[in-house]
């Protein structure tokens, strides 16, 4: 499986070590760092808004979301992928942890609503909760084949309030995304 990162943030680090004349502690060893680089195998755009996009969910009353595990607000969004080399394969979307993952596989909300997380939700193949907390292949992010070079990927975006009882206030968020190619 060949990886390609498209982050809504993107870092860089790098590493310099100068031990020409130093010898390794004697409790400690040598790590070493490899890694490729490759070009971006396709366009990525998100609700036609380029890589970097956001997603609005509609307004909705606290009390809808006043039970435990109760959901509202669903919106969908696509990322489409065009101009992809080689223009066939298969591709599926990593939701990288962050700051805003939750243990539960939610986003945390940064806005002042209490109660309320941001929940994902994958359409390619059913309704399939997205479990942002997992690693790679273990999200429940459906594999969706690139065909003529093109291919596109369904989500929502959805209110939850884990425990109940939501108060009103704002709700915001964000993940960063790779799409995984195969």
């Amino acid at each position: 499986m060949k990886k390609i990162s498209v982050p809504l943030i993107v870092a860089a680090m790098g590493l310099a070590a100068s031990a020409a004349h130093a010898a390794p502690a004697s409790n400690g060893g040598i790590l070493t760092i490899n890694g490729e680089l490759t070009a971006n195998t396709c366009d990525v755009s998100g609700n036609g808004q380029g890589n970097n996009f956001t997603v609005t969910l509609p307004t909705v009353a606290a009390n809808t979301l006043s039970a435990a595990g109760s959901t509202a607000g669903s919106t969908g969004f696509n990322i489409a992928l065009t101009n992809c080399t080689p223009d066939s394969g298969n591709v599926h979307t990593f939701w990288e942890y962050g700051a805003n993952t939750l243990s539960d596989g939610n986003l945390q909300n940064n806005g002042t609503a209490a109660n309320v997380e941001v929940q994902l939700v994958d359409y390619n193949a059913g309704q399939k909760v997205i479990d942002v907390s997992k690693a790679d292949g273990a999200q429940n992010s459906q594999t969706v084949a690139i065909a003529s070079g093109k291919a596109n990927l369904q989500y929502a975006a959805q209110y939850i309030s884990p425990v109940g009882s939501a108060g009103p206030g704002s709700v915001t968020t964000n993940v960063t995304y790779s799409m995984s190619y195969e």
